[in-house]
């Protein structure tokens, strides 16, 4: 088939549809109708002559053709938008889309520069779109390695095969509780026992219970994959957990949160650059890249 600009337009809503779950849920993102965005994944079936999803009342499912569709769909318009970009760059002029995938809670970190970097790209240039996504640590990898986001701010134990690693600076995870948990106002002596009671959360940072080694209860009912999810489950009073210091700072100075032995019950964690390794880099993804570096110098 023939590539139109149409084809380009409905590719990417697919996209959107796929990345977001379902029709509903990319409404907001497209900022369009779900009847709209309905008939438009038709014509998209009928100009491909494939079932892309399945849809209805059991939710929302990628048929087989459908899930290689989205892969050529992605690396299509990734190569258009690396065209745009790389004769924007024969001009010297910096186009096209900046796209950033970052760990949740980051904007807490008044070490993090992402804001200032923005600034920084915007004022340099009128011509560069903006995509940040706030998502999980391994998912940050997954979305550099598939070429999804031109570079990750992110953490990393193990690292992936094809990324280059850069060090920002280091996170400081105490293990806290909350007010109306029995450690919040235990005597010193009691501490101990409470803790070998207490249910630690189980979080995507599991793979950083080998650098703790603090011989915590970690068989327990609670699990949370993001920052934001550990909170609401210290919150409750019924678990403890570890938080990065500059998140869990809100609560501690509302009196609601308490660090617990900070000085036993503590770890770092590198924050990292994450950018694919390769042979040539566009102008607008080595300027992203410098300013990061630029902005986190200090740290």
């Amino acid at each position: 088939m023939q590539i139109h600009d149409v084809d380009l337009r409905l590719l990417r809503i697919f996209v959107a549809i796929v990345e977001c779950g379902g029709l509903s849920a990319a409404e907001s993102r497209l900022n369009i109708g779900r009847s709209t965005i309905s008939s438009h994944l038709s014509d998209l079936e009928v100009r491909l002559g494939i079932k892309l999803c399945k849809r209805g009342r059991s939710g929302f499912e990628l048929t087989e053709p459908g899930r290689i569709t989205y892969q050529a769909s992605l690396e299509l318009l990734q190569q258009c938008e690396a065209f745009a970009t790389t004769v924007a760059g024969s001009k010297n002029e910096l186009s096209g889309r900046v796209t950033i995938s970052v760990i949740d809670t980051m904007v807490s970190d008044p070490r993090c520069g992402i804001s200032e970097v923005i600034r920084e790209l915007k004022q340099k240039s009128d011509n560069i779109q903006f995509d940040i996504n706030v998502c999980e640590a391994r998912e940050v990898e997954t979305s550099v390695v598939n070429g999804r986001s031109l570079v990750g701010l992110g953490v990393s134990r193990h690292h992936l095969r094809g990324l280059d690693y850069f060090p920002l600076h280091n996170e400081t995870n105490y293990l806290y509780c909350a007010k109306g948990h029995a450690l919040f106002d235990c005597k010193p002596n009691e501490r101990n026992k409470l803790l070998k009671q207490a249910e630690v959360i189980t979080s995507n940072y599991m793979r950083d219970k080998e650098v703790r080694n603090d011989g915590l209860n970690y068989q327990n009912s609670a699990t949370a994959y993001h920052d934001e999810g550990i909170a609401h489950l210290i919150l409750s009073g019924a678990f403890i957990g570890y938080l990065p210091e500059h998140y869990a700072n809100y609560w501690v100075d509302k009196g609601l949160f308490k660090a617990i032995h900070p000085e036993k019950y503590h770890y770092q964690i590198p924050v990292m650059l994450i950018t694919k390794k390769m042979s040539s880099v566009s102008p607008l993804a080595k300027a992203l890249v410098e300013e990061i570096k630029r902005c986190h110098q200090a740290y």
